[in-house]
């Protein structure tokens, strides 16, 4: 890049007056600016459109019929071509203009070549600036706003270069520019080139230029940087203010930029749209209800509520903030819906669903999403990337497989089945409703893979028990030239643990290492440890731990409790309870599993100390909730519940289930499952509570008593299945040849022909 000239010349250039009325607009942050308020965003009336073409008709026949003109008199007319944003009026203009010789005046090309980078046309105005008499500052300026307002901002900062090389000086305005080029396209170098140089001239206390300088440290992730830019400027506007507020937001503070937003109120600053926004998104990110209502109150104080982009932000919020009612309220009054506000909708509920404290009411909120996309169909507005991968999202969730296939046929139609992250959806969504088939068709289909992609069906195979082709896919990626990252050995290590492959385990564990230099985390280690449970390779689980540089989340020592207890290991079990019991784990299952083995060793101080404890955490009782969708209806299943309309049958169906299950091999257990189905907390003993109707074996026979008889099963259970119903729904899966799919609160079980696709890992539990 040239040097920058040695003089700065501190005065805006004299460019027209629609130029200066909107250059504040380029100071924002990239994703917040607002489409610049060109005239070409204003639609005439028909009959102020009809008067204008009139106009402009008689204007150009004059000129043609050689009546004397003057320079005034085309500026007049291409501005009514700015006014109208129309380019092929600007070329019948120019036409006359290039006869009359009024092309060596340099007031009027300058002028062309605004008008048509008003009108979108670069490449004319390119032509226009090339041929130009004289350029001034004007036209460098007008040029590079040109190609930065339409989306190339490379180009504006080879311009700059241009006019460095030509001898010409910037203005702040043109310095203001070339800062948002380099913004949008992150150069650092030529970015801190600029700031020295208006460091040295002693201009970055000028407003235009510092929030620009804000802008760039912002998106570079440098935030004190920003800040410092910001405090410089004498003259703070509200452009200054909303940068600042949104860079505390893109670089993780939060809580400092609403700060800096209450510093600006009580400089009685007006906050317009894009502050408000970017404060409402601050208060979504600390999920901040108290902060977001009383700004709800202040959009409203200063005329804003009926601004679609502040509504859509308030809504948002009330959505991840988990009050519905008031974000339904907001949405069924909004006159005019755009696509981001049925996309907040969809993508709140589906953010709902996980922050819901039982299944079933993120089983709820889940449909409710499902039905905000049949009414954005219905709607003509048609969806986009962002609406199909939430809502492919809520259908993992809910593991509604039909649902899936039909926007899975949605997006073939639409096109948006060429996006990665589309793509990428669909496969997670197959993989989650169990159908690792489906999930490898739309794999092999995607005309890009981007490395979650592979990672992505990867995971799938291994959760699926397919570890021959997680591990052929593995060498595939590798091949390809895509570089693995941690999650992807994740998957690798977990397909090994499923097939109880140690050697390759430990050899692809090195390799992650030392060929490709990535340091192990918890879910590596996991991974062994899983392993090694599976084969009672117990002293190995416990070796390997002690090889960690890190404490054992509360994952591994649960997993080692339930091993042990399975293969009847108490000593080592009993150490890795104590050691769970010293993370206090907040997790009620987990409480829940240390709680029967204790009960079954019949250690009574131990079983008041967990109870003792999930009373100080305050962890309730598990409640034993599973639920399937029928022809779009959900019913739903606990143990005590009697109320539903089948249950004599139900319950008579399920005893002849058992007794079957029994010609098979299955032995019903009896558990110690601490349920809300147990009476009080404080007794020492409890007796053995049956799971004969446990609720994932009544929504089964539900299933099977109301679906046709090749059909598959899908359950979707609120916690971790036991080894009971493992044993009992892999014996039914067999003799009724039905494929069952259970999802509980750890993983995804597959039940086909006997077997399932945890590798009986769920009889372990």
């Amino acid at each position: 890049m040239a040097s920058l000239p040695s003089v700065a010349v501190n005065g805006t250039p004299k460019l027209d007056s629609d130029l200066r009325k909107h250059h504040p607009s380029l100071f924002l942050p990239n994703d917040k600016t607002p489409s610049v308020s060109y005239q070409k965003n204003r639609t005439p009336t028909t009959s102020e459109s009809s008067s204008s073409s009139s106009d402009f008709r008689e204007a150009l026949s004059m000129i043609r019929q050689g009546a004397t003109t003057e320079s005034s008199y085309y500026a007049r007319l291409l501005q009514q071509c700015i006014d109208n944003n129309s380019a092929s009026e600007a070329e019948l203009v120019h036409a006359q203009i290039m006869k009359t010789g009024f092309h060596e005046d340099p007031f009027v090309s300058t002028f062309l070549v605004n008008v048509y980078v008003k009108c979108g046309t670069m490449e004319n105005a390119r032509k226009v600036f090339d041929n130009l008499p004289r350029r001034n500052v004007v036209a460098w300026t007008t040029l590079m706003t040109g190609y930065v307002h339409n989306s190339q901002p490379e180009l504006a900062v080879q311009v700059f270069q241009e006019m460095l090389e030509a001898g010409a000086y910037p203005t702040n305005y043109t310095l203001g520019i070339v800062l948002n080029a380099c913004t949008s396209l992150q150069l650092v170098d030529v970015g801190e080139q600029l700031h020295g140089y208006i460091v040295k001239y002693h201009i970055d206390f000028d407003t235009s230029i510092g929030n620009s300088l804000c802008s760039l440290y912002s998106k570079l992730g440098h935030l004190d940087s920003a800040v410092k830019v910001f405090e410089k400027i004498r003259e703070k506007n509200v452009i200054s203010w909303t940068a600042v507020i949104s860079a505390c937001g893109d670089n993780g503070e939060a809580a400092r930029g609403l700060g800096f937003f209450i510093d600006m109120l009580l400089e009685e600053i007006e906050p317009n749209e894009f502050t408000l926004t970017s404060v409402l998104s601050l208060c979504c990110v600390m999920l901040s209800l108290t902060v977001g209502s009383q700004v709800h109150s202040l959009t409203i104080k200063r005329g804003f509520e009926s601004n679609l982009r502040v509504k859509n932000s308030v809504m948002y919020l009330y959505l991840k903030a988990g009050k519905i009612k008031e974000a339904k309220k907001l949405f069924d009054g909004m006159a005019v819906n755009s696509l981001v506000t049925w996309n907040a909708m969809i993508a709140g509920h589906a953010q709902l669903m996980e922050l819901e404290g039982d299944g079933l009411s993120a089983y709820q909120s889940g449909n409710e999403a499902l039905y905000i996309f049949s009414m954005l169909n219905r709607s003509g507005m048609k969806p986009d990337l962002f609406t199909f991968s939430s809502i492919l999202t809520v259908c993992s969730s809910l593991v509604a497989l039909e649902q899936g296939e039909q926007i899975h046929a949605q997006t073939i139609k639409t096109g948006f089945l060429a996006d990665v992250v589309v793509g990428t959806a669909l496969i997670n969504m197959y993989n989650k409703c169990g159908s690792i088939e489906k999930a490898s068709k739309a794999f092999v289909e995607m005309s890009t893979r981007t490395l979650i992609s592979w990672t992505s069906m990867i995971t799938s195979f291994a959760q699926h028990g397919m570890t021959q082709q997680a591990l052929h896919l593995f060498e595939d990626m590798r091949l390809a030239g895509v570089r693995p990252n941690q999650i992807t050995f994740v998957g690798v290590l977990s397909a090994c643990s499923h097939a109880g492959m140690v050697d390759e385990a430990l050899g692809y564990f090195e390799m992650m290492r030392k060929e490709y230099r990535i340091r192990p985390v918890m879910d590596h280690y996991a991974c062994l440890i899983d392993m090694f449970v599976r084969l009672g390779r117990l002293d190995e689980a416990f070796d390997l731990i002690k090889t960690m540089n890190f404490e054992p989340s509360e994952f591994i020592w649960s997993n080692l409790v339930a091993g042990c207890r399975s293969h009847g290991n108490l000593e080592l079990g009993f150490y890795a309870a104590e050691q769970l019991l010293k993370l206090k784990p907040k997790d009620a299952e987990t409480c829940v599993l240390l709680l029967n083995m204790y009960l079954s060793a019949g250690k009574w101080k131990d079983v008041s100390r967990v109870r003792k404890m999930m009373k100080e955490e305050k962890l309730g009782k598990l409640k034993d909730w599973s639920w399937i969708s029928i022809k779009d209806k959900v019913h739903s299943f606990k143990p005590s519940d009697k109320s539903h309309h089948q249950n004599e049958d139900l319950h008579t169906f399920l005893e002849s289930l058992i007794d079957q299950a029994k010609g098979l091999g299955y032995e019903k257990l009896k558990d110690l499952d601490v349920t809300d189905e147990d009476e009080d907390d404080d007794d020492e003993e409890k007796p053995c509570s049956s799971t004969t109707y446990h609720s994932e074996k009544l929504a089964v026979s539900f299933g099977l008593l109301n679906t046709p008889s090749s059909a598959p099963i899908r359950v979707i259970k609120n916690f971790i299945m036991c080894r009971d119903c493992h044993s009992f729904i892999k014996a039914i899966s067999l003799f009724t040849a039905r494929e069952i799919t259970i999802r509980d609160s750890k993983r995804l079980h597959k039940f086909v022909n006997g077997k399932c696709s945890c590798g009986d890992f769920g009889s372990l539990l």
